[in-house]
């Protein structure tokens, strides 16, 4: 199954991409002229599109890295201030402030540097994704002209914008079958620099004592 993270994105793009086609329909359509709509699931969809099982698979082994990395920030701000605790005792009130504003700076250097990671990592994802969303929205652009659908909507996005469906209206293995007949997308490679990703930060972190 895909990481939370991406099948909710993705989700979102199929959903956007599945809406943007319409416009050229209505625009053309008169008020005799039947309108005609269709839905996919994009979740089913995406589960079964080629490539994504690798893309998957590679942002989970980047993802190590950005956990690796936080853990040790965290560690080491941890340690820091299990320092300060253990001699702060012995401090003069000049020496606790001096401690405490270097932590505090620390601190703040790990939260911006952990927000920063996370804004990365969303950007690979979405980068390991954009070949098979690229596929999946000109497939369903191509449907929607050849069937002259006004819209196709998405009964699989966070949305929820469809409750009810006939069944018939469906064409999720339409999509799916043109997908798996196309050729196979550019193999996933790791980026030139290894690139963080999102998590929360370790438990345990707190201010010093003031």
């Amino acid at each position: 199954m895909m990481t939370a993270l991406i099948r909710s994105t993705i989700a979102a793009l199929a959903l956007s991409a599945a809406l943007a086609a319409p416009g050229r329909a209505q625009a053309t359509a008169t008020p005799a002229t039947a309108q005609k709509f269709a839905f996919v699931n994009s979740q089913t969809i995406l589960a079964q599109s080629p490539g994504r099982a690798e893309a998957e698979a590679q942002f989970q082994k980047e993802m190590v890295t950005y956990r690796q990395q936080v853990q040790r920030m965290g560690d080491s701000l941890n340690t820091m201030m299990a320092a300060y605790d253990k001699a702060e005792v012995t401090l003069s009130p000049p020496a606790k402030e001096a401690r405490q504003k270097i932590i505090r700076a620390k601190e703040t250097e790990y939260q911006q540097r952990a927000q920063q990671m996370e804004q990365q990592m969303q950007q690979r994802q979405y980068e390991l994704m954009q070949p098979i969303m690229e596929q999946v929205q000109k497939i369903l652009t191509d449907i929607r002209a050849e069937d002259a659908y006004t819209f196709i909507f998405d009964v699989g996005s966070t949305a929820g914008v469809v409750v009810a469906a006939d069944k018939n209206l469906d064409i999720t293995d339409r999509v799916i079958a043109r997908l798996k007949a196309l050729p196979p997308t550019a193999k996933v490679v790791a980026p030139a620099k290894p690139v963080p990703g999102a998590t929360q930060a370790p438990a345990g972190v707190t201010r010093p004592k003031p």
